[in-house]
């Protein structure tokens, strides 16, 4: 299996070059890659103390943005090393001042893996959630690189806890500790033979709770609100949109607004999202904002978590499709009441928001309409859940002083 693994790799490789041809996104992912180690060369010398990060994409980077931030403050004498896989992280989080050097992770041969750990020479390495490269694990392990993987999520489906998954547990072994958010994760490893491991929890949760702490106002939008009830939808795709747009367009009274802040910023999508909307609308990138609009669209990136803030409700997209929820803590933080779509049990702080009540996942269109109309009129119903939600980030701090106590041991 590990050879059909590496042959895989390289055929993976020569295909993604010719889909780049046609596919901007992919196109992305291939021209990074082509300066992953020359951007390495550069900044790296051999007598840096260096500290490696490696994270999927955006989310799994703001798991570990506490531990990284902790680290460039204990430890400034070491470089940090960031990397990504995906474009939707690297190319949103390209100019993290916390980082050294931030670039995209090299396709998972056996040569980079060399070429990479030769040049970056990390004390420790450091995955986030469940990135897991064979060859690049078995070549740390080679080294004997303290290891560690943080915020880990496992689940029973997964190739490492089937009969034919001993070539990918063996890789497992690379690791020197596992932080897990859940004891599921944490009896899942212990069943295979791992007893390195300590049921953290999330870094997300001590990252949120400090957003309450910074300057949140944007006054643009303490204009559009002019103190009515709003709901804000963010990172909302199409399929979760048509929900959100029948509501406004025939159940909403003039005492909602409503700001929608869609995951993709494509002109076509938005003006067809725009043109869906019976309501008065007006954009972020409107040379003149109508503050009397009823819905304002969001059509800019990285304000997000600040116009939680003005929220009354909150709806996050990605829960209707394949697309994978989107980030519910950020808005759980503000206290707000949470809707989401169905899809959402892969992800473990949404299951436990939806089983405290505080998070509700609706599947159709009667089911949203019911939802927001509870939570406009029943006042009550509206701030307990919202209580919920907040209390839920207080409860479940702590994750980032139990890695670091561990990192400051080792480093």
């Amino acid at each position: 299996m590990y050879f059909l693994y590496n042959i895989s790799v390289y055929i993976t490789g020569f295909l993604l070059k010719i889909i780049a041809l046609f596919n901007k996104k992919i196109r992305l992912f291939v021209s990074g890659r082509n300066e992953t180690f020359s951007k390495l060369v550069s900044a790296i010398s051999k007598n840096d103390k260096t500290i490696w990060f490696h994270c999927a994409s955006l989310g799994e980077f703001e798991q570990g943005r506490p531990i990284i931030e902790e680290l460039k403050e204990k430890y400034k004498d070491h470089k940090i090393v960031l990397t990504f896989f995906s474009p939707s992280g690297y190319e949103v989080r390209k100019d993290y001042a916390f980082a050294d050097v931030i670039t995209y992770l090299p396709l998972d041969t056996r040569s980079n893996a060399k070429k990479f750990l030769q040049i970056v020479h990390p004390k420790m390495a450091v995955f986030v959630k469940y990135e897991f490269w064979p060859n690049i694990l078995k070549e740390l392990q080679k080294q004997k690189i303290e290891t560690i993987l943080i915020s880990g999520i496992f689940r029973e489906d997964q190739s490492f806890f089937k009969s034919y998954g001993s070539w990918m547990r063996k890789s497992l072994d690379a690791f020197s500790h596992f932080f897990v958010q859940n004891k599921i994760s944490k009896d899942l490893l212990e069943s295979t033979g791992f007893k390195n491991v300590t049921m953290s929890g999330d870094t997300r949760f001590d990252r949120v709770y400090e957003i309450n702490k910074q300057d949140n106002n944007l006054d643009f939008i303490a204009d559009f609100k002019q103190n009515k009830y709003t709901l804000v939808a963010g990172s909302t795709w199409p399929k979760g949109e048509v929900y959100l747009v029948n509501y406004i367009n025939f159940h909403a009274s003039e005492k909602e607004k409503f700001i929608i802040a869609p995951h993709n910023i494509n002109q076509q999508q938005i003006t067809e999202l725009q043109n869906s909307i019976t309501k008065t609308t007006t954009k972020f990138s409107d040379k003149k904002r109508d503050n009397d609009a009823q819905v304002f669209i969001l059509d800019t990136i990285g304000i997000l978590t600040k116009v939680y803030n003005y929220a009354d409700v909150a709806y996050v997209g990605g829960g209707f499709g394949k697309e994978g929820l989107h980030n519910i803590l950020e808005p759980a933080t503000f206290g707000l009441p949470l809707i989401i779509g169905p899809n959402y049990n892969k992800f473990q702080e949404a299951v436990d928001l939806v089983a405290l009540g505080s998070c509700k996942a609706v599947k159709d269109q009667e089911e949203i309409d019911l939802e927001l109309q509870k939570l406009l009129n029943d006042v009550s119903y509206r701030e307990q859940n919202g209580q919920i939600s907040k209390d839920f980030i207080s409860n479940n701090i702590g994750a980032t002083k139990i890695i670091m106590d561990y990192i400051s041991n080792k480093l």
